[in-house]
């Protein structure tokens, strides 16, 4: 039974004294702390700590004895305060949770965003927002990286192996980048949906539908960004994404070179060039981002508008989509 009182605040001398003050009836410091094994010093102010939650008193009848207050009544009292004092935590903690309710029901707007200073932070947090998302991340690409790269962004390799889906518009001049046609290539191969449009209005990542990124600061300063959780403006700016979205073309690359259709239809090669040329690049920039000489290009789409039975390129452009060459 021991420390059976340390509930109510007792701590184990503190209970072994009223234990033997309780068996002896009443006693004095001396025999007491040498029942206790304790100096005397000690013992008295065990108990003088029992006489104020109580239990122990000194005897008026014989100065210098101490008396056990009854336990039943001593003890039921501590324990209908230590009661009390329960039920009044209890309310409190109640009050406080619905509180933190009200508040994340509605979240102060400096909760909302969050702005992100420096070339390293910015770059976490964009590699951040991927990492954590989980059905589908949206993004409009510039073709004027200022902190991530196509090149350098494991981040989405990773969420794409992952199976998180990715709707993706990038500017034409995107594709027009050293690097540009090879990184398109290797998105649409990790099953991604790319779409190009002339231009884009911002640099946009948005992750499951509850946390987008923008831009701050214009070219030249310090790189910047802006963090947007659920919220009207985070509903704002998925609409702008799927304007954009409906209003770009769709990008179709062969990565493997092999035919897209056989029967004398056009193969892999061909498709590329279409895609290219719809999304407004010249003649002279699909030769040389496919490696291919610019008559090598001439010659192909004048054998596609051959084939389609048509005289303009406008036409071809048409065919192509009738025929599902190209998505529409």
């Amino acid at each position: 039974m021991d420390e059976l009182l340390g509930a109510i605040g007792l701590d184990e001398g503190q209970e072994s004294a009223y234990r033997a003050l309780v068996a002896l009836g009443a006693a004095e410091i001396p025999d007491l702390a040498h029942r206790l094994t304790l100096p005397v010093q000690q013992t008295e102010l065990t108990l003088r700590h029992l006489e104020r939650h109580g239990l122990a008193a000194q005897s008026s009848a014989r100065p210098g004895r101490w008396v056990a207050a009854p336990p039943g009544v001593a003890l039921g009292a501590l324990l209908t305060q230590q009661r009390h004092e329960l039920e009044q935590a209890e309310l409190a903690a109640a009050l406080l949770a619905e509180e933190y309710r009200a508040e994340a029901a509605e979240p102060a707007v400096h909760d909302l965003v969050e702005v992100v200073t420096g070339a390293s932070a910015v770059a976490h947090r964009f590699h951040q927002l991927q990492l954590g998302a989980v059905e589908e991340v949206l993004a409009l690409v510039s073709g004027r990286p200022q902190v991530v790269t196509g090149t350098d962004n494991e981040a989405e390799d990773r969420a794409a192996v992952r199976g998180v889906a990715y709707r993706v518009v990038i500017e034409r001049e995107v594709l027009a980048q050293p690097s540009g046609i090879r990184e398109a290539s290797a998105a649409l191969a990790r099953g991604e949906h790319i779409r190009v449009s002339a231009a884009v209005p911002t640099k946009l990542v948005i992750a499951d539908r509850t946390l987008a990124m923008v831009p701050l600061t214009a070219r030249g300063a310090e790189p910047a960004a802006l963090v947007v959780h659920a919220s009207g403006l985070l509903e704002s700016l998925m609409g702008l994404f799927e304007a954009v979205w409906r209003e770009s073309l769709p990008l179709r690359l062969g990565s493997t070179g092999a035919p897209e259709e056989t029967g004398g239809g056009p193969d892999a090669t061909d498709l590329e060039i279409l895609t290219l040329l719809l999304a407004g690049m010249t003649d002279a920039s699909v030769a040389k981002h496919l490696e291919l000489g610019l008559r090598t290009v001439q010659r192909r789409v004048k054998g596609l508008m051959e084939l389609s039975g048509v005289t303009t390129r406008l036409q071809l452009g048409w065919h192509a989509y009738e025929r599902g060459w190209v998505a529409r």
